[in-house]
């Protein structure tokens, strides 16, 4: 663990791994020394900074809503790419942090070698597919809303918190089973309530990055899982699609988290995303 201090305050981070340094974080998550899941599957070709946001963990807390945004996130990004005497860095995502990367290279392309988006979407539509458990016209719906209230307040306690969010998880699986062994395997990420309060509230409604996409010249690496429940698979494909030469790989035997259900070959796909550079 480390905490940097930079041009725009102090933030924590946690490093894993060796080679070519690779920002790794989730928009509205809050990770510890057990690292995620995520950050381990990087972590077995790159040297992983998993990264507190402003507002999670002992990072600076934010003095204003809107410094919870994905174009004040980048610039914090950055900042911590700069106090680490970085020229230029990858950065991964996952689902919310796969939107961030786009944003980033949006916005930074010229301080990033990649960006590695999965279970994402360039836009607000994926809440409207009927297999996104965030649409009003998917079943699961009225039961998500009542569970992201719940992680969204601190009046929930640490145990209903668990439940909840094992809920959660259990939606974006494509087998129990595979839920069941990554609980067993060291991970952290909990909700960061006030950042995904503003997500949900000020951010998505308005979220589109679609026509941007193909500005994007920054090396790009999109994989989605065939049964992706959170972010559907056609918006995956959708973002390899418009930005220019990026690669797609689809993990057929996988819901939302594809480098925990098939991890052979999400470890395949790590490496080809190095080969490339």
């Amino acid at each position: 663990m480390k905490r940097i201090q930079t041009t725009r305050g102090i933030f924590e981070l946690f490093t894993y791994g060796e080679g070519e340094p690779l920002a790794v974080t989730h928009h509205y998550s809050e990770f510890n020394e057990k690292g995620s899941l995520f950050a381990q599957a990087l972590a077995k070709h790159y040297k992983v900074y998993l990264i507190n946001l402003r507002g999670a963990g002992n990072s600076v807390n934010a003095i204003k809503d809107d410094e919870y945004s994905m174009n004040e996130t980048v610039k914090d990004l950055d900042a911590i790419r700069q106090a680490l005497s970085f020229e230029r860095w990858g950065f991964a995502g996952h689902s919310t942090g796969g939107m961030l990367a786009m944003v980033y290279a949006l916005e930074f392309p010229e301080t990033l070698t990649k960006i590695i988006v999965g279970g994402a979407a360039a836009s607000k539509l994926y809440g409207d597919h009927p297999d996104c458990i965030y649409s009003p016209k998917n079943p699961n719906y009225e039961r998500i809303v009542y569970i992201m209230d719940a992680l969204s307040t601190t009046k929930t306690s640490v145990e209903e918190r668990q439940k909840l969010s094992y809920e959660w998880a259990l939606m974006s699986y494509h087998s129990e089973e595979n839920l069941k062994l990554s609980l067993s395997k060291p991970n952290s990420g909990k909700t960061c309530g006030p950042r995904l309060d503003y997500f949900r509230k000020i951010e998505y409604p308005k979220f589109d990055l679609t026509e941007q996409l193909a500005s994007i010249m920054v090396p790009a690496f999109v994989y989605s899982g065939q049964y992706d429940s959170q972010c559907p698979v056609v918006f995956g494909a959708e973002i390899a699609d418009k930005i220019p030469n990026a690669e797609f790989w689809l993990f057929e035997n996988s819901n939302h988290f594809p480098f925990s259900e098939e991890e052979e070959r999400f470890n395949q796909f790590v490496y080809a995303t190095k080969q490339e550079v």
